[in-house]
Order: structure tokens, then sequence, then C-alpha cells
């Protein structure tokens, strides 16, 4: 997440398309035009957006194995942590207020205390669990020094045979919790990044598995669509629901190997817009206002289900949000965060230096 001279653009393009992917499961899930999908959900239209949003779940297996592959060999620093916490209490405090300003909704004490608490849940909370998941980074390494090549094996193993296996298997179930899931992806990423083999470097094998695995989501899906118009239910995401169910999991990896592995030149322009997306993901995904408003109030999502033009709009739209909050996130980066770190730089090494000096004292003991 820190914004390194170095980036690889290869790795930054995947985090690109990954975050592309949420937007338009967003688009979906968020908007209420499920709804309008299980009237009938085997209607061309309806399994056209089925397709589009059920790839949000991989989109966050992406995301977080990228973070796995850079700080399993990388230390969490204040300061990178802590551009983490602004930006988040930045795009909430900044979004609550506005949504006040424009009457979208009205100002509640508690809300706004709640809006200053990023942890408030450790389930499926995106933001807060992230940011949960990153304090673990130090630990999970420190226990990564302790296993050797077979016996990291044997935990990715253990894992798949129980936690996949549960979230796959439907007479099976798992409570979800994203914190415990994104240190098992944290382990599934540090194995490709300290015991790199030849079969990791495949990239046109890589390649052919994911375009598979994006068939095999699409095909469950369809399936599981006809069996949810006989049944009157809603099964279409039963198979992709969970980030940790198999086929999310190894449509990431495999994705992730691929985009890894990819030849391409430093792209200033990749690695720019890379920088905001987790902005992008702050902002468009922001709480049930930002919802109702995005969705419902701007795009109309519902009322496109039955224009001739809802290809185009559900293609667009996804499009427009990512374009418009990066720039948004850009501006942010350029006159707040870049500014206020500057000075972070100068002062932090005064101020911190009494903390160091008592830590470096008590791990000598």
């Amino acid at each position: 997440m820190d914004q390194t001279k170095a980036r690889s653009s290869n790795i930054e393009l995947f985090r690109i398309v990954t975050m592309l992917l949420i937007v338009m499961h967003h688009y979906v899930v968020n908007s209420g035009v499920l709804d309008k999908v299980y009237e009938n959900p085997t209607a061309v239209p309806s399994l056209f957006l089925l397709f589009l949003g059920a790839f949000g779940k991989a989109g966050i297996n992406c995301f977080v194995l990228i973070t796995g592959y850079f700080m399993c060999k990388s230390k969490i620093t204040l300061k990178k942590f802590l551009k983490l916490l602004l930006e988040v209490l930045f795009y909430n405090v900044v979004i609550f207020l506005l949504f006040i300003l424009f009457g979208k909704t009205t100002f509640s004490l508690t809300e706004f205390v709640n809006i200053l608490l990023p942890f408030r849940t450790l389930a499926q909370n995106f933001t807060g669990t992230y940011l949960i998941f990153f304090l673990f980074i130090p630990f999970l390494n420190r226990f990564l020094e302790g296993l050797n090549r077979l016996w990291h094996a044997r935990l990715l193993l253990f894992i798949t045979l129980t936690y996949v296996a549960f979230s796959t298997i439907p007479t099976f179930s798992v409570s979800s919790n994203y914190v415990i899931w994104y240190m098992a992806l944290y382990f599934f990423a540090s194995y490709i990044r300290l015991y790199p083999c030849p079969l990791f470097e495949k990239t046109k094998f890589w390649g052919i598995l994911s375009l598979g695995l994006i068939a095999l989501t699409c095909g469950v899906t369809a399936t599981l669509a006809f069996i949810s118009k006989a049944t009157n239910s809603r099964l279409s995401y039963a198979a992709v629901s969970k980030p940790e169910a198999l086929i999310p999991l190894a449509l990431a990896i495999s994705s992730f190997l691929f985009f890894k592995n990819l030849k391409m030149p430093q792209c200033k322009f990749i690695n720019t817009v890379s920088s905001t997306t987790f902005g992008i993901l702050l902002i468009h995904a922001n709480g049930g206002a930002m919802r109702e408003w995005l969705w419902k109030d701007v795009l109309n999502n519902v009322g496109a289900y039955d224009s001739p033009y809802l290809y185009l709009h559900a293609i667009l739209a996804p499009i427009g949000i990512f374009i418009v909050a990066c720039l948004i996130d850009l501006i942010r980066i350029h006159l707040l965060e870049k500014p206020f770190f500057m000075l972070w730089d100068r002062w932090s090494e005064k101020l911190l230096a009494p903390v160091r000096r008592c830590t470096e004292k008590i791990e000598r003991k």
C-alpha cells in the first residue's frame, strides 16, 4: 500500500482490474437490481448481470493476495498504517458531512462516532477487517520465520481441507470472519513469494487456467440460476458468495500468478491509477447512504434493467465510477496526503525517538 518508487506495473495493472471487478460486483449486489434479476433469473439480461457481479469475492481475494505477496518480505511501519487509517477516516467523515449538507441523511451523534471507529466488526466489513488484518502482519511474518517449506505447504493443505472445503461443500458451513480469512490468504501469497518454483512461472498455464475458472464461474452461476427459477429461490451466487469457497480462491490465485509473470515495462500511468484503488473502494462503497444515492438515485440500476441500454449502462457505470473516484483520490493524495507526510517525515524521527529507544531496550532484554 505504500507508494514506493519501484512499483511493478504488472501487479499494479492487476490491482486495477481487481478493483473494477469489485465495482461491477457492487453494481449488481448493492443496487437492488438483484430483485429484478430473480423475477426471471434465466432471462438474458439477468444472466448478463449475474455474470457481471460474480467476481467480487474473487476480487477481495486478489486484493489481499497482493498485500501478502509484498508484505511477507517487508515491515509494517507506523507511517504505512497511518496512511491507511487516515484515508479511511477522511472519506468516512467527508462523505458523511456532504450527505448531511445535501439532505441525503440526518446527523446522528451515534453514527458520527461510528464513522470514527473503523474497527466496529471482525466479520465481513472489508475496510475495518483489512485494517485489523494489516496490524497482524508483523506477527504473521514472525510466525512464518519458524516454518520451513514443508510445514508451510502442510499449513496450506490444512487450510484447504478445512476452511476452503467447509465453505465449498453445501452440507458444511463456516462462520465467515474476514480477518481470519485474510490471514489464510496471506499464507498462500507468502508461499508463492518465499518458495518460487518453475510451476509458478508458467504464464501461459495460469492464463489458460484463469480463463477456464472464469468460464466455470459463469457456468455454475448460470446452472444455479436455472435451479433458482425452478425452486423459486436465490441460489445463483451460492458457489461464489464467500471468498473462502474453492472457485473464488482458485481464480484469485491463478489470475494473480498470471499477472505476476507478465513482462511489461514500468508505466507511470498504471502505477498512478493503481495508487488510488483503495480510495476508490472507500468512496463508492462507503455505506448505506452512499449505496442508496449512487446506485439508486444517480444511476438508477433498477430502472436500467428494463432499458434497451442495460448492457451499455452496466459496463460504463462501473468504469465511470472508477474514473471519477480515481480523480477524487488523486486530488486527496496531492493536496492532503503528500503534504502531511512530508511534515511527518520531517518531525516523526524526533517525536518517536523516545518510543524507539524504549522499544530497543525491551527487545534487548
